[in-house]
């Protein structure tokens, strides 16, 4: 059994990758697994525009790289391109975790197909954030109100609208970062959205966000395992849904 876990994180800028740093590797270390976040590489190295054909030769390096690494995925639902698996399907659906479920399948599917050689049924877990990585701030309305300075009943007003943070839309001047930049001038992606981040916390994400609570869950099953034992396949028919 091994009692830890090394995993390439792979993002698609540095909001995610300080994310992954500040905040969510600290929580997954103490449970002995260790993320190392990497931006995908593109021109400029920032977030959005992010191609399937691009994130392949990223994930096809570090699987290569060291056998004994797991890789996952950690990138915006807004923003990725029509390249990827499962785009045009999961844009035929109204509900968030139907397109989570199509499009994390497809992208497990793709890179198994790609490359069967590096075991990535127990190797690679994708996750595509619903609808973008700041969803997950509503987690706490009262922090977030206190962090930007507004009355909580704003926050409130943007909750009501949608079942779960996860599921607040992507449409260009509705998507979470923009709702949070109508908000208040104060917020900016990196670091306002960091220190809401840490504020919030781990849990209490896991809480309310149940895609998101489903895709740790998953990394934390990769502890434990046998070398040559597969975990759990990365998303299961009804992905993120609660037993």
């Amino acid at each position: 059994m091994s009692s830890y876990a090394e995993v390439v994180v792979l993002v698609e800028g540095q909001t995610e990758q300080r994310f992954i740093r500040e905040v969510l590797a600290p929580y997954m270390a103490v449970q002995g697994i260790y993320l190392t976040p990497i931006v995908l590489s593109k021109q400029g190295q920032k977030g959005g525009d992010v191609r399937f054909s691009r994130a392949k030769n990223d994930i096809r390096e570090h699987l290569w790289q060291r056998p004994d690494t797991c890789i996952t995925l950690m990138v915006d639902y807004y923003g990725i391109k029509s390249d990827w698996p499962g785009y045009v399907k999961s844009r035929e659906q109204t509900n968030h975790t139907n397109k989570a479920k199509i499009i994390n399948q497809a992208t497990a599917m793709e890179v198994t197909q790609l490359f069967p050689s590096q075991r990535p049924t127990s190797r690679f877990i994708p996750y595509v954030s619903m609808h973008e990585i700041e969803a997950l701030y509503f987690s706490n309305p009262d922090c977030l109100a206190s962090h930007l300075g507004v009355e909580r009943e704003r926050i409130d007003q943007i909750l009501r609208e949608y079942p779960n943070p996860e599921a607040i839309n992507d449409d260009f001047s509705t998507t979470p970062s923009r709702r949070l930049e109508s908000l208040s001038r104060r917020f900016k992606k990196i670091s306002t959205g960091i220190a809401i981040a840490q504020e919030v916390g781990i849990s209490r994400m896991r809480e309310v966000c149940s895609l998101f609570d489903t895709w740790l869950t998953e990394l934390e099953s990769l502890v434990g395992c046998e070398e040559d034992e597969a975990p759990p396949p990365p998303f299961p028919p009804f992905f993120g849904e609660k037993p």
